[in-house]
């Protein structure tokens, strides 16, 4: 250590020499340090360097005004099939998954105990009709031997005749109730659709009151969504919906970014939901695919309207100031060209493409990046862009 502290103490008086001997040099001959930094020159003591941006052309175009929202998926039809008698399952005719149509068998319960509940009906019945029969005749004799009976055994007669016309009816409505039941032990589809995971075995013993029942029918196609819309967007959608126009709907994944099924809005909800502050809607889905499930969720985009020929332009290259909103146009077309503050009426925005009613017209050209560097008059240089040379002649030097 000794070693390099007269070394390095030297070489500090020699550096400081050196300086001294600078400054005293410059002050004899009246010379400055030339300056370095961004304060070089230029207005104001700055360099004036164009600023480097990416430009976007005013074009006139289609403007689709949608509305988004996550939605739902919803069957139109969802039965829960349950037994109408009591009694074993026998058996079970549909498989777990299967579409199956409105009125193809499902299952069959046990029918020997209505069988033989329809006999005893069709017995009484018999019995019942017969004696009708025999009272009908009674009453025939006594009117044709009216002057030999009384006037009191006429009418026991006539009202025994519609006392057994009564319990023949009633006998013929148990025969039909027997044979009703008879029919509903065999149990068929309701709708059309298709059928769930199997919740009971054939060899149980079922009843109208068991939850689960005897399958779950879901109709998949077609198919809804259900979302809601804020209330600030329903009178543009009940607008549309009043002129009898079609809104497209799109749904898709969670992402957002594949679509799975298109359709058309089928439905409006009689009132907004006061705890969200919106309106449910519903989407009808022809579903061909089978990519749509019941209660999956989905991002859905409605289509409140498309308005044509309309002046658009990068959403991002309209600024806001005092709730005045412009852009900035660009002049000439050289690398050094200059940018103008303008202000500008917008109309309908769609995510990335925003319409512009008055300020600009078609094919100008705005800067589209880099605005928070910009001002009125602000020199820029635009990437891939050349100056044109003074000389159109002239060749370019290799």
């Amino acid at each position: 250590m000794k070693l390099y502290q007269p070394l390095v103490f030297s070489v500090l008086i020699l550096g400081a020499g050196m300086t001294t001997a600078y400054a005293q040099a410059d002050a004899g001959q009246g010379t400055k340090t030339p300056p370095v930094g961004p304060k070089a020159g230029g207005k104001g003591g700055r360099l004036n360097l164009p600023t480097s941006i990416s430009t976007a052309i005013v074009t006139a175009g289609d403007l689709e005004i949608r509305v988004s929202a996550l939605g739902s998926v919803k069957a139109l039809n969802n039965v829960t099939v349950r037994p109408r008698v009591e009694g074993q399952l026998m058996k079970v005719h549909y498989t777990e998954g299967q579409a199956i149509k409105a009125g193809e068998p499902l299952a069959e319960i046990d029918p020997r105990p209505f069988e033989v509940q329809l006999m005893q009906s069709e017995g009484q019945l018999a019995r019942d009709r017969a004696a009708l029969a025999n009272a009908k005749l009674d009453l025939k004799r006594y009117q044709d031997a009216a002057e030999a009976v009384t006037r009191q055994q006429l009418d026991s007669a006539g009202a025994l005749v519609a006392q057994l016309e009564g319990t023949v009816k009633a006998d013929e409505g148990s025969v039909n109730n027997a044979r009703l039941q008879l029919l509903y032990c065999h149990v068929t589809a309701p709708i059309s659709g298709t059928v769930g995971l199997r919740p009971v075995d054939a060899g149980n013993v079922v009843s109208q009151n068991d939850p689960a029942g005897l399958a779950v029918i879901t109709q998949l196609q077609p198919i809804s969504v259900i979302f809601g819309v804020p209330e600030g967007d329903i009178p543009a959608v009940q607008y549309a919906v009043s002129r009898g126009a079609v809104l497209r709907v799109e749904a898709f994944d969670r992402d957002g970014k594949n679509i799975l099924a298109t359709g058309d809005l089928a439905a409006l909800d009689n009132q907004i939901d006061a705890t969200t502050g919106t309106l449910r809607l519903r989407a009808q889905f022809a579903n061909a695919d089978r990519r749509l499930f019941p209660n999956q969720f989905v991002n859905v985009r409605l289509t409140v309207e498309n308005r044509k020929g309309v002046l658009l332009v990068p959403t991002a290259a309209v600024q806001i100031s005092d709730l005045v909103r412009y852009v900035f146009v660009v002049n000439g077309q050289e690398a050094d060209a200059t940018v103008t503050r303008r202000t500008v009426k917008t109309g309908a925005v769609d995510g990335l493409n925003t319409e512009i009613t008055e300020g600009l017209a078609a094919g100008e050209i705005i800067a589209a990046d880099g605005l928070d560097r910009l001002q009125d008059k602000t020199k820029v240089l635009i990437p891939g862009r050349r100056k044109a040379p003074a000389n159109p002649e002239a060749k370019p030097s290799k």
